[in-house]
């Protein structure tokens, strides 16, 4: 009895977990209703909001702290008063910068999704907008990269490690 318990349960769980009933031959199923077919409506509001999406990993990562989670962990790093008032305006510069990238990214991405949409989309237009678009990205990721820079600065070596160990990425 157990045994066919235990094998109703594995057989029900996949079933359930298959609610769109298009398999998986059909991974974007759903997405034809968004707004801006390749962005979520998640992405656009971290785009709008000038939030880093992942875009400064090769910095934060290796060392190089962001000025958003450097603000969140200020009393674990013991941040001066002066470090803080620089980090709070490298943040607010980024965040300025970024979030206006963002809405160019968002414009460059409703372009490309509306030549398609239209039955406009050619060769040419779909590189120009592709190109577009991507270059946008590529100035968006090397904002983010370049307020990562900048924190080095402002940080001492030790709080630098304390950072890395606090995120996860390293040991004391």
């Amino acid at each position: 009895m157990k045994r066919f318990a235990l094998l109703a349960l594995v057989v029900a769980v996949p079933a359930a977990a298959d609610t769109t009933h298009h398999g998986p031959h059909a991974p974007y199923a759903g997405l034809e209703a968004r707004e801006i077919k390749a962005l979520s409506p998640e992405q656009i509001a971290d785009l709008k909001a000038g939030r880093g999406m992942g875009l400064a990993l090769a910095a934060e990562l290796n060392g190089y702290p962001g000025p958003r989670h450097v603000l969140e962990l200020a009393r674990d790093l013991s941040l001066t008063a002066d470090q803080e008032r620089r980090t709070r305006d490298l943040f607010e510069a980024m965040q300025q910068e970024t979030s206006a990238l963002g809405e160019r990214l968002i414009e460059a991405e409703r372009a490309l999704d509306r030549l398609f949409a239209e039955k406009r989309a050619t060769p040419q237009s779909v590189a120009a907008a592709a190109l577009s678009a991507g270059g946008i990205e590529g100035e968006l990721r090397a904002a983010h990269l370049r307020y990562h820079l900048a924190m080095i600065e402002v940080l001492t070596p030790q709080q630098i490690r304390t950072y890395s160990h606090l995120r996860g990425y390293a040991q004391h």
